[in-house]
């Protein structure tokens, strides 16, 4: 069963080095008050794996802001342009890739698969430096798999023990996530007891997940 607490207590043990995946797509659904309480915390050199580094003082932007991401996993940066200075000065690295590869990626390493093949970046730079893999004739890049040590995630409804229900956008990346870190903690809109969700709105199982956080607080 998923322990309760708050989006500060969260966060306590996360420290220096760790690799943190944060869900939403340019804030939206993102754990604001999770990824607040980490910002306050002063955490640096952490590695993020992310859709995008949203905007200045919005989502996964505010951890830009405070200078405290050292490696970037992300699709696009173009929302944020300290991104692309950190890039260019090589304050920061950043390893771009194509959104639906990373999306990919991250649910390899949640199924315990080896990687993906993809033909997406082949012929482009995408591809320097990966294995490629010739089946039926096409090319294809061998994409390896992404975990990390936390997950950050947005739901917008959860039981007592942890079963997640999520909406809109906020099923984009979230619930990959979820199967991808080795702790997993979740900001929600609402907590309700268990027996309360239909079985088969369930996105993601209690089972995956550590701690619940009460948005807001």
């Amino acid at each position: 069963m998923a322990r309760f607490c708050t989006a500060e207590e969260a966060v306590k043990d996360i420290c220096e080095g760790m690799s943190i995946m944060i869900g939403g797509f340019l804030g939206v659904g993102t754990p604001d008050s999770l990824v607040q309480a980490l910002v306050n915390q002063g955490t640096k050199n952490i590695t993020i794996i992310t859709n995008d580094s949203a905007f200045p003082g919005v989502g996964v932007g505010k951890l830009q802001d405070s200078k405290q991401i050292n490696v970037l996993y992300t699709s696009y940066i173009g929302g944020h342009p300290d991104s692309g200075k950190c890039m260019e000065n090589g304050d920061m690295k950043i390893v771009l890739t194509p959104q639906g590869t990373l999306a990919e990626q991250i649910r390899a390493g949640g199924a315990g698969l080896g990687g993906i093949l993809t033909p997406t970046g082949v012929g482009t730079v995408v591809e320097n430096g990966k294995q490629k893999i010739v089946v039926a004739e096409k090319t294809y890049l061998l994409e390896e798999p992404l975990k990390a040590d936390i997950a950050l995630i947005k739901a917008y409804k959860a039981d007592t023990s942890g079963n997640l229900v999520y909406r809109f956008s906020a099923r984009n990346f979230n619930p990959l996530m979820a199967m991808a870190a080795k702790t997993v903690i979740v900001e929600v809109e609402e907590i309700v007891p268990v027996g309360s969700i239909e079985p088969d709105y369930v996105a993601t199982p209690g089972i995956f997940v550590d701690l619940l956080v009460k948005g807001g607080e």
